[in-house]
């Protein structure tokens, strides 16, 4: 099995029976923040993308990349397509000109012929990926591989029951606007990114150590900013609290967990994997190619410049009544809501500014009030969350028609944030669901899972607790640590005080818990046979 490294979490899979194209992207995204680095815009894109088939994870704009899926993949290619809730996926494929597509039965094994097989494993969570995201199986002539890319799944022991995995892809750096765009002090940034950073690292570890697969490549991260108002995101200036660590940075983290079987791949690299081993060739040497990284990227600033100029150029729409706009598209889902509403519990704020050469200037406040199911100007009382950003993005998402902020605006770090309280997951998934399709799945989503009765229990350290985690149903068994009374999940880092229940991470999420000496026997139930 050939693995080609085409940039961030895309590659090129070959095998005599067939070849697939994963996650492409080349084209800046989120509004021009985010380009991938290595930068990958000078491969043949041409020849890479005449394959068999296509594979995109999901919908986030950093893995797929409509303009470049449009240009570069052949339309003959078939579309190996994850069992997502919507077909919001399908229909934007089907506008780019893809005809042929195998909708694969989530995590059922699929014989494409010559002895190629695939399986998809499709994560359906509101909060996975922009309502969906995935993981790709692949085997052939017994060489196994899996492209995790940066879905989470609470399980791999689907993939793990299916053979000894030979390449294990997986993201291992940030891709979130935390800590960085929080009004915060910046001693407070740095310790809550230095959280962030360590923990996105045990979660690696940790599916590193359930697959135990042969070799491990670090992908889907980071992305680079080359934006000069974005530029002190990359992680170039020595801040421990940087959340967009590089591979170099992974291979030394890893090593000091005793990994010694990872594998960078640059735009360019060749891995041939088989049962045996693993012998890659690169473009350049990676270790003088990261030793060059800020000459790498200074270089690509100015090369690109022009690039995020006439993406800026292209936001401002000044004929779009915002305030109006917004009332007509987000009041009737806010009366359609019920989980979501309920979840969020007070008014959000939105402050438009307009940059000029004398600064930023706020010249309207919008309150997205929840309770109140209405969209209208502020009114100076408290919020719960607050964002402060560029008229001309908001103006730029009303008038395109976006249906998701989160995979727009918020991933874009063009904003500024503050919030009372704890976090609130529900007004991301809100701003993620700003169409009938969505927010319908979404409720439904939130009121299954409200009613779902978790039984089981578990023994963690003096505490008995459910198994399941009330954030997204992690195993708590596999991924729970108990300190101080307090409980962490491990998977995405939340935390519970055990005496009351009390989630320390979001609203809502009451987690069942007792002390092991104090437990409540369970009543006997007789039967008769």
């Amino acid at each position: 099995m050939r693995v080609t490294g085409t940039g961030h979490a895309s590659m090129r899979i070959d095998t005599p029976a067939g070849s697939i194209l994963c996650d492409p992207w080349v084209n800046p995204a989120y509004f021009a923040s985010w380009f991938p680095f290595p930068d990958n815009s000078r491969l043949d894109w041409e020849t890479l993308g005449d394959v068999d088939y296509l594979y995109v994870s999901h919908l986030h704009r950093d893995h797929f990349d409509a303009a470049h899926l449009k240009r570069y993949v052949s339309k003959r290619a078939t579309v190996l397509l994850p069992a997502f809730p919507t077909s919001e996926m399908e229909n934007e494929l089907r506008e780019l000109g893809f005809t042929r597509f195998l909708k694969a039965p989530n995590e059922e094994v699929v014989d494409l012929g010559g002895g190629l097989r695939v399986m998809i494993q499709a994560l359906t969570s509101p909060t996975d990926g922009p309502i969906g995201d995935s993981s790709l199986w692949v085997e052939h002539d017994g060489v196994r591989l899996l492209n995790q890319n940066d879905a989470r799944p609470t399980d791999l022991s689907v993939f793990t029951e299916l053979g000894h995995v030979h390449a294990h892809m997986l993201q291992f750096s940030g891709a979130i606007w935390y800590p960085m765009v929080y009004e915060l002090p910046n001693a407070a940034k740095t310790a809550f990114g230095k959280q962030k950073r360590e923990r996105q690292f045990d979660r690696t570890w940790r599916y590193i150590n359930d697959l135990k697969a042969d070799h491990v490549f670090p992908i889907a991260g980071p992305p680079c900013f080359l934006d000069d108002a974005l530029w002190q995101f990359n992680d170039i200036h020595g801040d421990e609290g940087n959340i967009f660590p590089d591979q170099s940075v992974f291979l030394a983290e890893y090593a000091k967990v005793g990994g010694t079987n990872g594998v960078v791949l640059l735009p360019g690299s060749v891995a041939e994997v088989t049962a045996s081993g693993c012998e890659t060739t690169h473009p350049v040497p990676v270790a003088e190619f990261f030793a060059d990284k800020v000459a790498h990227l200074e270089e690509m600033r100015e090369r690109k410049r022009p690039v995020i100029e006439a993406e800026k150029a292209s936001w401002r729409h000044p004929e779009v009544d915002v305030l109006g706009e917004m009332r007509r598209r987000i009041e009737p889902l806010l009366e359609e809501s019920i989980y979501l509403a309920k979840g969020v519990g007070g008014p959000v704020r939105f402050d438009l500014v307009d940059v000029d050469g004398s600064g930023a200037e706020t010249v309207e406040s919008i309150v997205v009030d929840f309770p109140g199911r209405q969209v209208r100007p502020y009114a100076d009382e408290k919020v719960r969350y607050r964002f402060r950003t560029e008229r001309a993005l908001i103006e730029h998402l009303l008038h395109v028609g976006e249906v998701d902020w989160v995979n727009s605006l918020f991933l874009s770090c063009r904003f500024s944030a503050a919030r009372i309280g704890q976090y609130n997951e529900f007004v991301y998934a809100f701003f993620k669901c700003l169409s009938q399709e969505r927010l319908q799945y979404a409720e439904g989503w939130y009121d299954e899972h409200e009613r779902a009765v978790d039984a089981e229990d578990i023994t963690l350290g003096d505490w008995v607790v459910q198994r399941r985690c009330p954030h997204l149903k992690a195993d708590l068994s596999r991924f729970g640590i108990v300190a101080d009374d307090q409980l962490t999940c491990q998977l995405h880092g939340w935390r519970f005080d055990l005496a009351s229940g009390r989630c320390l991470t979001s609203v809502g999420h009451k987690i069942r818990a007792e002390r092991a000496d104090e437990q409540t026997p369970k009543p006997v139930v007789e039967t008769t046979t």
